[in-house]
């Protein structure tokens, strides 16, 4: 078997964002200081605060069990949180540290609970599944909700294998064309009466940036004619409480602009599961022009005609590998959301609209 060699997400960053996801208040890595820094700051602009033991190299000769209580007391001192999240690293659960019984022994007035996952345990929904399997136990989740949950990562995980970017053993990142030439296209079907079907089947927090793009073909529809429909994965009824908050948001900012979804099919971590119910929306609208934003592998069909908007660079070399012309990538798109509690205007759109004034 050959073994994927670009890098993939990581199991122990899985975990901490599906605990931010449950409204955790503190997480605590228990690991060396530097460990998913990269992943760490950006989720303290989601009002989650992420500190580390700072394991050094004697804690993996005698133990890390006085570094992560005195941790412990610590975040109590500065945050006096109600959730504390302690989530193994590589170091930690390779040394077989016993988090439990440090929590335990921290004694600290908070429902805190350990998440025991590591960097090797392969796909990285492995990790969020550890977190919600830890979330259910300690009581912050309803084991119904767990599960639907874990069936959710385990369709992610089978999607990525069979067409995203798991099902090649490397893909080199894409520069995104630019975005003019699919903007032109946008103006030039509606300008001679046609139909567009804008398709959001975006994963999460990221739907604050893709959801930008039904105000700017609104707007391109109400200058130059045309049809246009609407759909989305934005069911506020469905998801980890976080997660439906983000759909309340978002169509909040949506109304403001007089904008409304003609369909929503799903909720925002239903991504993997919803796109036949799309494709079968988008076929009875018969649209002359499709644009699909977020998870585009996901909704079945997609062809060379369509307009496939994506945040991730080596998911974009994909599309465009396989002909989809009309590809283009957002960038750094995940940084942007973060913390974000309305629209974050896209690249794509404001290019729509600079053109239609």
């Amino acid at each position: 078997m050959r073994n994927i060699i670009h890098p993939r997400p990581n199991p122990i960053v899985a975990a901490m964002y599906t605990l931010r996801d449950m409204d955790v208040d503190v997480i605590v890595e228990h690991g060396p200081a530097g460990c998913s820094f990269m992943a760490s700051r950006p989720l303290e602009d989601a009002d989650v605060r992420v500190v580390t033991s700072g394991m050094r190299d004697n804690d993996l000769v005698f133990g890390g069990e006085e570094p992560l209580i005195n941790t412990l007391k610590q975040v109590e001192e500065k945050f006096h949180p109600k959730t504390v999240a302690v989530v193994g690293t590589c170091a930690s659960m390779i040394i077989g540290e016993d988090m439990a019984k440090s929590i335990k022994r921290a004694g600290i007035d908070a429902n805190v609970f350990p998440v025991d996952c590591h960097g090797c345990m392969g796909d990285n929904t492995r990790g969020a599944i550890k977190a919600l399997e830890a979330g259910r136990d300690a009581g912050i989740i309803d084991p119904e909700e767990c599960d639907r949950q874990i069936s959710l990562m385990k369709a992610a995980t089978r999607l990525e294998k069979n067409v995203g970017m798991a099902s090649k053993d490397y893909i080199q990142p894409a520069v995104s064309p630019t975005k003019m030439h699919v903007c032109r296209r946008i103006v030039d079907t509606l300008s001679s009466g046609g139909r567009v079907a804008v398709v959001m089947d975006a994963k999460k927090e990221l739907a604050f940036r893709f959801a930008d793009m039904f105000e700017a073909v609104d707007r391109a529809r109400r200058k130059l004619g045309g049809e246009t429909m609407f759909i989305a994965n934005m069911d506020p009824e469905k998801g980890l409480p976080r997660i439906r908050n983000y759909c309340a948001e978002i169509k909040a900012d949506l109304d403001s602009h007089g904008v409304t979804l003609d369909r929503v099919i799903g909720g925002l971590d239903e991504y993997s599961i919803v796109g036949e119910d799309m494709r079968a929306a988008i076929d009875e609208f018969h649209p002359d022009l499709t644009i699909i934003l977020g998870i585009c592998h996901a909704v079945p069909g997609y062809g060379k005609d369509d307009i496939l908007i994506t945040d991730q660079p080596r998911q974009l070399a994909n599309y465009l590998n396989q002909g989809c012309q009309w590809a283009v990538g957002e960038i750094s798109s995940h940084t942007m959301v973060m913390g974000a509690h309305s629209i974050v205007p896209l690249e794509t759109a404001d290019t729509l609209r600079e053109m239609l004034e």
